[in-house]
């Protein structure tokens, strides 16, 4: 996925396959190297909930394996996630994607930790990747994080400026605290640049087993309850319900914001492009590809690998012309952009 801001630098695995996998004994990637004639198949991803086809997290880190697979002239692999799945599930499915040769093996999601930290100490010297998560921290693992709350903030800045009702929303899909670094930048950022903005918000759901992340419908009632009182910027950071979210916006004539990945210039939103206004966007496709950039170098990063607004690794898509060409927002996220990069703006992590 390309830098988007000219203001920012920007089948099913089941229990009983994991319990074969443990009983055969061939335990580290030397065997799944052998059986695959020495030689790694490539980069291979397993998705979060609402996987491929989200327009937003899980097409950002498919975005990353086809640039490796272009780079590297490999095949990789990517598998869905199924309803109702264990952590056992999970490791099951990293587990048989490592047997199979692929390397390096990426978690996409902060739900992906306990397999993660499983299949890492079953195939050591297999590398692998979770998104979101800085908790596993194996010799073998890399942590792939984003200080989400710096690309929240400008979001928020851009909302203070577009608002004409002072009251914006944000819509979190699953009450977690990577969701609340979104929440919190986004108030810091509208509340500093105006402080009789209103902030209205709302959670879709407690786990990501209820749908918080995956459900259009839920988004589409969150925000357009939001709208009623008053919003007219709505911010959302909730995966594929934020379609849900950007189709109400749309239907009430108010700007959406968008998460992750540039959603004005995505296909499958090209009905609602003209109500977004920009998006928060994270380079997840940069991540997934540096990863497998370095296990092909021999040279596999490991620990926590942190993307920031100084990185470039997360900023504002520029994309609408009426958002790159008003000159009152970009003056007010280019200041902003130098306060957070310079140090003198601490943003917020939680709300």
């Amino acid at each position: 996925m390309r830098r988007v801001s000219r203001i920012a630098l920007a089948g099913t695995a089941t229990v009983a396959l994991a319990a074969s996998l443990t009983a055969c004994g061939g335990t580290s990637s030397d065997a799944a190297g052998k059986e695959n004639g020495g030689k790694s198949k490539g980069l291979a991803l397993a998705y979060d909930v609402g996987g491929r086809g989200d327009q937003s997290f899980n097409d950002a880190a498919y975005a990353g394996m086809v640039k490796a697979e272009k780079a590297f002239g490999y095949k990789g692999e990517d598998q869905e996630p199924t309803d109702g799945e264990t952590d056992a599930d999970k490791t099951a499915r990293l587990v048989s994607l490592a047997k199979a040769g692929y390397n390096p093996v990426v978690g996409v999601g902060f739900a992906y930790a306990p397999a993660v930290k499983a299949a890492a100490a079953k195939y050591p010297k297999t590398t692998f990747g979770i998104v979101d998560d800085s908790t596993v921290q194996a010799k073998n693992v890399a942590d792939l994080v984003f200080s989400e709350q710096e690309a929240s903030y400008l979001a928020g800045v851009a909302a203070a400026k577009a608002t004409k009702s002072n009251t914006v929303g944000f819509v979190g899909g699953v009450d977690v605290p990577l969701i609340h670094k979104f929440e919190a930048g986004f108030t810091q950022g509208a509340q500093d640049t105006n402080p009789k903005v209103k902030v209205v918000k709302q959670y879709l759901s407690e786990t990501a087993e209820e749908g918080g992340f995956s459900s259009p419908d839920k988004g589409k009632t969150a925000a357009e309850a939001q709208i009623e009182k008053g919003a007219d910027v709505v911010y959302h950071a909730a995966g594929l319900s934020g379609q849900g979210v950007i189709e109400a916006a749309a239907a009430k004539k108010v700007w959406a914001i968008g998460v992750d990945s540039d959603q004005y210039s995505q296909k499958a939103l090209a009905k609602y492009k003209d109500s977004i206004l920009t998006s928060a966007t994270k380079n997840v496709a940069e991540a997934v590809f540096n990863l497998a950039q370095s296990v092909q170098d021999g040279k596999p990063e490991s620990g926590v690998v942190t993307g920031d607004l100084k990185s470039g690794e997360v900023g504002l898509a520029d994309s609408n012309p009426e958002f790159s060409g008003n000159d009152e927002i970009q003056k007010a996220l280019k200041a902003a952009e130098t306060g957070i990069t310079s140090g003198k703006i601490k943003v917020k992590s939680k709300p």
